[in-house]
């Protein structure tokens, strides 16, 4: 038993990372920023893992749909062009995404990519549920995270959990995923450009 509870203690103090605030942009900072790119609707679940063991340090979601949004539960990343509602960011351009990548991979965290096209009508509803959610609480970025993709067909193989892990090897099963893994060598050296790892190196 004292080995469990060390266990669970240790899993909790990794997914530190996912420490949550309430936010909430006005309608005139999310209407300005909203962004599309007219291109394939698509669902990418981006995982942060610690290069050293392997475990999971944070959970997110793209979502491209009608417009781009970052669900970053319980996450700590801001960028001024992209306005937050509860731990849903607006306007989320490529290079925003790249900044978001940047922003968690580390010399010694990675960030693994993985993307799946979707209907837009299952992006849209994503985006509608991940909004009316509301900001997740302390160590929960999993758990609401797999709750809410798991409603949604094709999705529905993803586990209920509270674990980064597990949710990226459930996403890795499905039809049509691509994968890639972004690494930051130099986490000094901002200039330093990541090292993009295609395929499942996670």
């Amino acid at each position: 038993m004292r080995f469990r509870i060390a266990g669970a203690l240790g899993a909790l103090t990794l997914l530190a990372a996912c420490a949550a605030e309430s936010e909430w942009a006005s309608d005139a900072e999310v209407n300005q920023s909203r962004y599309a790119d007219g291109g394939t609707a698509s669902v990418t679940l981006l995982t942060v893992i610690r290069n050293s063991t392997g475990e999971g340090g944070h959970t997110a979601v793209l979502i491209d749909g009608a417009e781009r949004v970052i669900w970053d539960p319980a996450g700590t990343w801001w960028h001024p062009w992209s306005p937050e509602r509860n731990d849903l960011h607006y306007g989320i351009t490529p290079q925003l995404e790249t900044h978001y990548i940047d922003y968690h991979a580390r010399e010694a965290w990675r960030v693994v990519e993985q993307r799946v096209e979707v209907p837009q009508q299952t992006a849209d509803a994503m985006i509608a549920a991940f909004a009316a959610n509301g900001a997740a609480g302390w160590a929960n970025c999993a758990r609401v995270t797999s709750d809410i993709l798991r409603d949604y067909p094709g999705f529905e193989t993803i586990r209920s959990t509270w674990f980064p892990v597990d949710i990226m090897e459930d996403f890795a099963a499905l039809p049509g995923v691509t994968t890639t893994t972004y690494f930051d060598d130099d986490d000094l050296d901002r200039t330093n450009p990541l090292r993009v790892v295609p395929g499942g190196a996670g």
